[in-house]
Order: structure tokens, then C-alpha cells, then sequence
């Protein structure tokens, strides 16, 4: 059995994996892609030319761990592929493939874990939740976190709680895009031309995200820092305050993390 990890899926997060495993000093030698897409595997040929790019699982050899980015239409011919090439561990990044499923597709010897990572994995930054399966043990964990590790940070809790990291971390960024746009919007309607409006925006997130994490202080600490008594930032937030804003983040998370759930049924 070889020692080397097989992604199956060469789309957005699983380019995203590879090269933060690349950047986090992988030997490219030691990954395999698997991307039907011959336009896809072009792209990756000329983005990872070191590493070995196929078509089919059925072509690889020396693998005896898997990546899962695949769609979970087709989660199950990928697992059936990767029952055949000697698998022992299994990650699968598909949203909404409950263990349980996964379990039932791969062998029973496979140790299989399940993660919930966001989009700013691409630039290696994401934040991903992992869950073990019934045979994952605590190496088996580890392992998870040393793969998620090469693009950001990674917790582990309970399958039970992926819903809710769904609807929050994985579904987050989208919120965040949406509040950009509106920044954006509202600057080109108070006489801000559309590209000084975007650059304004888009810093502003930048640095306040940049803030948050580097000061270690609480988000509400931060707001209050800057939040003058009778002042601008105090008449802005009393609008955001009064027109539900945080009713409405609320409902979102809700809403996506039983999306979320409805789609694991």
C-alpha cells in the first residue's frame, strides 16, 4: 500500500486543498488528482505541472487515503471508485453527506471523517469543522486536521453541529459579500464614485476582519471603541439596530443550516 492522497475532485476547493498542502511543504510527488473534466485538468496541468492529474481513480496507484470535493450527486460512484484503489482513510468535504451514508459506501474497514469548510480556503484562510465517523479513530482526526490545517484553522465537534457550521462559517462568506455590495452601494449614494466606493468597502472589511483577529478582543469591545456617544458611527448603527439587522443575520444562519439539514435526508 503507497503513502500517497488521492483528491478526487480538482474543482474549486479541492485545487484550494492542494495547493495549501503544497504551500504547507507537501512533495507533489505525493498527491493525485482526479478530475473528469479534461478543460479542468488542463487548468491544473499548467497550475500544479509537478503533480499527477487523471481522470479516473481506476488509473491511480500507491494511494491509501482519499480527499472527497466532488458534488454529492455523484458522492457515491466516488466513493465506489476509491473502495477499489486500497483507501484506508476517507475526507469528504461534500456538503450535506451525512457519515452514515458515506459509511455505507466505502468498506467497513475504511475510517472516514466528514468537514464543513468555507471559500477562503482558496487563499488560505478558511475555517473548516470536522466530525468522526463510527471507525475514525484519533489519528484519524489528526490526520483530517493536518490536511484542512494547510488552508486555515479547523475545530472539531459532533456530526450534529455540521448543520449549524453550515449555515454560519459555510454559508458566511456569502453574508459578508452581501454587506460589502451594500457598503458599496450606499457609498455611490451618498456621491462616491463606484470604484472609490469599492475600495473603501472592501479595506474597510479588510482591516476591521484584520483587527478583530490580531487585537483578540471581543467584536462588541471593538464596536465600542469606536462608537463616539452623539457621534457617526453611533447614528449609523442605530439605524442597522432598529432595522433588524441582527434579527435578520439570525434568520439566515437558521435558514441555511436547515437547508442544510434538509438536504442530508
Amino acid at each position: 500500500m503507497g503513502s500517497r492522497l488521492l483528491i478526487v475532485g480538482g474543482g474549486r476547493m479541492g485545487g484550494a486543498l492542494v495547493h495549501g498542502l503544497l504551500g504547507a511543504r507537501w512533495r507533489p510527488a505525493d498527491l493525485v488528482v482526479v478530475e473528469p473534466s479534461a478543460q479542468r485538468r488542463a487548468e491544473l496541468a499548467d497550475e500544479l505541472p509537478a503533480v499527477e492529474i487523471r481522470a479516473e481513480v481506476m488509473a491511480v496507484t500507491d494511494v491509501d487515503a482519499a480527499v472527497l470535493a466532488v458534488k454529492p450527486a455523484v458522492g457515491e460512484e466516488a466513493c465506489r471508485a476509491v473502495s477499489g484503489v486500497g483507501i484506508a482513510r476517507v475526507l469528504s468535504i461534500m456538503a450535506g453527506v451525512p457519515l452514515a451514508r458515506l459509511e455505507s459506501w466505502l468498506p467497513p474497514s475504511t475510517a472516514v471523517v466528514r468537514a464543513m469548510p468555507n471559500t477562503p480556503a482558496t487563499v488560505r484562510a478558511g475555517v473548516s469543522a470536522i466530525a468522526a465517523g463510527s471507525g475514525a479513530t484519533e489519528a484519524d482526526l489528526q490526520w483530517a486536521e493536518g490536511l484542512l490545517g494547510a488552508v486555515g484553522h479547523v475545530v472539531r465537534l459532533p456530526e450534529g453541529s455540521l448543520d449549524a457550521v453550515t449555515g454560519l462559517s459555510g454559508s458566511g462568506p456569502a453574508y459578508v459579500f452581501l454587506v460589502v455590495e451594500a457598503l458599496i452601494g450606499a457609498g455611490v449614494a451618498v456621491g462616491l464614485s463606484p470604484e472609490v466606493s469599492r475600495l473603501l468597502a472592501t479595506d474597510t472589511l479588510a482591516g476591521a476582519a484584520r483587527l478583530l483577529v490580531e487585537s483578540g478582543q471581543a467584536p462588541e469591545t471593538l464596536r465600542e471603541q469606536v462608537t463616539s456617544p452623539g457621534g457617526t458611527t453611533e447614528a449609523g448603527l442605530r439605524v442597522l439596530e432598529e432595522r433588524g439587522l441582527r434579527v435578520a443575520i439570525t434568520a439566515a444562519v437558521a435558514a441555511a443550516a436547515e437547508r442544510s439539514r434538509q438536504m442530508a435526508v
